[in-house]
């Protein structure tokens, strides 16, 4: 009965032991994203109010996250008091079309909404 007590415990032991090793987590690397430069004479800015924004953090800053990743755009901004987004873009690669898709597929397509839209060309 006490071998088996004892077997019982460095069971025990020995299965805390290996539960208990160290969890190593990577670090989270910061993600660098590149400003895109675009000819002064292919830059345009779109700006059109989004409708369907309940918060700051997870839906203007989610929506800004996209257009700013997005081929062609060198700067997207998303104010959700105003709920405008202002983005420049490079014309050849992208169209205020193509920029309205990428804000209505974030959240799966069914939570946001562009009503109204305008462009214009900078000269820089």
């Amino acid at each position: 009965m006490k071998n088996i007590k004892n077997i019982a415990f460095a069971i025990t032991i020995t299965l805390f032991a290996v539960s208990c090793k160290k969890e190593t987590t990577p670090e989270p690397k910061e993600v660098a994203t590149a400003k895109t430069e675009i000819a002064a004479e292919n830059l345009e800015t779109a700006s059109f109010t989004i409708e369907g924004m309940t918060c700051e953090v997870g839906c203007a800053k989610t929506i800004e996250s996209k257009l700013a990743g997005t081929d062609g755009v060198s700067e997207a901004k998303v104010d959700f008091e105003t709920k405008i987004a202002t983005v420049k873009f490079d014309k050849t690669k992208q169209s205020i079309e193509s920029l309205t898709k990428t804000v209505e597929k974030v959240g799966g397509g069914d939570l946001y909404k562009v009503t109204k839209s305008e462009k214009s060309t900078d000269k820089a």
